[in-house]
C-alpha cells in the first residue's frame, strides 16, 4: 500500500509532498522515501523525473551507514555529495528539455527536484540556486503563471545581488528570463533592454557566435516580428540561423569525415580478411577498433560523447529552427533561398541526431522548394547530395 499511517510516522517527523510540501499522505512504493499529499502529484512527478531517479535517491534519504574509521567515514560523504551533485544535473537538464518542448507543466517537478539538491549541497543563499530558480520562472510564465514566475526571478535577483562571485553565464540567464516575463506582460521596452543585456552577457561568457547567445537573438527577433518590424527580425533570424549552422556544420563535417574513413578501413579489412592486402591482420584489425571506437563517440547525440546536456542542447535547437522555419514559410515566394538555408541546417541536426528520417524529410522539402522556384542547379545538386547522403547510410549502415 502507498498510503501513510500517521502512527507508524514517528513524533516530531513531519512529511511533506515533493511538489507542493504540504502534509503527505501517499509514498513512493519503489522507493519509499519520498512522499506526496496524493495520487495527481504523486502521478505528475513521476512522469516527469521521478521515474528516472528513484532508486538513486534511496542512499540519499536513508540514514548513513556505521564507518570504521574516518577515512571510511569521509568517503562515503564524498560519494553522496558526488550523487547529489549529478542528480542537479540530470534534474536540470530533463526540465529544460521539457521547457523546449513546450511540456511546462511536465519541467515543474523536475526544476523543483533541482533547486533542492542544489540548496542540500550549496546552501540557501548560494548563487548556484540561481539557474533553478529561472527554470521553475520559464515553466511558470509557459504556464501562464505571471505572478508565480515573478517570484521565482526575485528570488534570483536577489540571490545575485548579494554574491560576489555571479558569473556572466548566470547574468545571461537571469536577464533572459527577466526579458520573456516582460514579454508576457507586454511591456516590450522592458523585454528588449533585459535582452540586450543577455546577448552581452552571453558574448562575455561564450563569444558573439556562440549557441548560447543565440536564443537572446531569437526572442528579440519575436518582439521585432510582433511588432512587426520585419527587416529588424529577418536580420536576427539571419543571424541566429547562421550561428545553428556554423555550429552543427562543424560537427557535421567531423561525423562525415569519421564516417568516410571507417567505410575506408572496413575495404581495407575486407582486403585483409580475403587475402588480398600484404598488411596483418593484428595491425588492421587495431586501427579499424580505434576508428569504430572514435566514431561511435562522435554519433552520439549532437556529437558531445558523454554530456549530459545533449537533449536539452537538442531539444533547444529543435524549438528555434523550426519557430525560424515557421516564419520563413511564410515568406518563401519572397526569399526561397532563406527557407531552404533553414531546412538545411534542420537537416543537419537530425543528420546529428541520427535521426535519418526527419533529416531525409527536411532535404527532401527544400529540394522541392528550390525546385518549384526555379533555383540554380548548383543549389539543387547541393540538396541532392544530402539526400544521397542519407541513401548511403541507409545502405551501408555502420554498426
Amino acid at each position: 500500500m502507498n498510503v501513510i499511517y500517521p502512527l507508524a510516522v514517528p513524533k516530531g517527523r513531519r512529511l511533506c509532498c515533493e511538489v507542493c510540501e504540504a502534509p503527505a499522505e501517499r509514498v513512493c512504493g519503489a522507493c519509499t522515501v519520498t512522499y506526496y499529499c496524493g495520487v495527481v502529484h504523486q502521478r505528475a512527478d513521476w512522469g516527469s523525473i521521478h521515474e528516472k531517479i528513484c532508486q538513486l535517491l534511496i542512499p540519499l534519504r536513508t540514514s548513513m551507514p556505521f564507518y570504521n574509521s574516518e577515512e571510511e567515514r569521509q568517503h562515503g560523504l564524498q560519494q553522496l555529495q558526488q550523487r547529489q551533485k549529478h542528480l542537479i544535473e540530470l534534474c536540470y537538464t530533463v526540465a529544460q528539455k521539457y521547457i523546449f518542448e513546450g511540456k511546462h507543466e511536465d519541467a515543474v517537478p523536475a526544476a523543483l527536484h533541482s533547486l533542492r539538491f542544489r540548496m542540500n549541497v550549496h546552501g540557501l543563499s548560494s548563487v548556484e540556486l540561481v539557474p533553478a530558480y529561472l527554470l521553475l520562472a520559464e515553466a511558470s510564465l509557459g504556464l501562464g503563471r505571471v505572478v508565480q514566475a515573478e517570484e521565482y526571478l526575485s528570488q534570483a535577483q536577489w540571490t545575485v545581488l548579494k554574491s560576489t562571485e555571479c558569473s556572466y553565464a548566470i547574468h545571461s540567464l537571469l536577464h533572459r528570463n527577466l526579458g520573456l516575463l516582460y514579454m508576457a506582460k507586454e511591456n516590450y521596452d522592458e523585454a528588449r533592454y533585459h535582452l540586450a543585456n543577455d546577448i552581452y552577457f552571453a558574448s562575455c561568457a561564450f563569444g558573439t557566435e556562440h549557441i548560447r547567445a543565440s536564443g537572446g537573438y531569437f526572442h528579440l527577433a519575436n518582439i521585432f516580428n510582433g511588432l512587426k518590424k520585419l527587416d529588424l527580425a529577418d536580420t536576427l533570424y539571419t543571424k541566429v540561423s547562421e550561428i545553428w549552422n556554423k555550429y552543427l556544420n562543424d560537427h557535421y563535417q567531423v561525423l562525415s569525415q569519421a564516417r568516410i574513413q571507417q567505410i575506408d578501413l572496413l575495404g581495407k579489412r575486407f582486403e585483409t580478411d580475403t587475402g588480398l592486402d600484404g598488411q596483418t591482420e593484428t595491425e588492421e584489425s587495431k586501427r579499424f577498433g580505434q576508428c569504430c571506437e572514435k566514431f561511435r563517440s562522435l554519433a552520439s547525440p549532437m556529437g558531445f560523447p558523454g554530456d549530459t546536456n545533449d537533449e536539452a542542447q537538442e531539444a533547444e535547437a529543435i524549438q528555434i529552427l523550426t519557430s525560424i522555419l515557421n516564419v520563413r514559410e511564410s515568406t518563401s515566394n519572397k526569399a526561397p533561398q532563406k527557407t531552404i538555408f533553414v531546412l538545411k541546417i534542420l537537416f543537419m541536426l537530425y543528420f546529428l541526431m541520427m535521426n535519418s528520417s526527419k533529416a531525409k524529410e527536411y532535404a527532401l522539402r527544400a529540394l522541392h522548394l528550390a525546385k518549384k522556384q526555379k533555383l540554380s542547379v548548383q543549389e539543387q545538386d547541393t540538396i541532392q547530395g544530402l539526400l544521397n547522403l542519407i541513401s548511403v547510410k541507409e545502405a551501408q549502415p555502420i554498426t
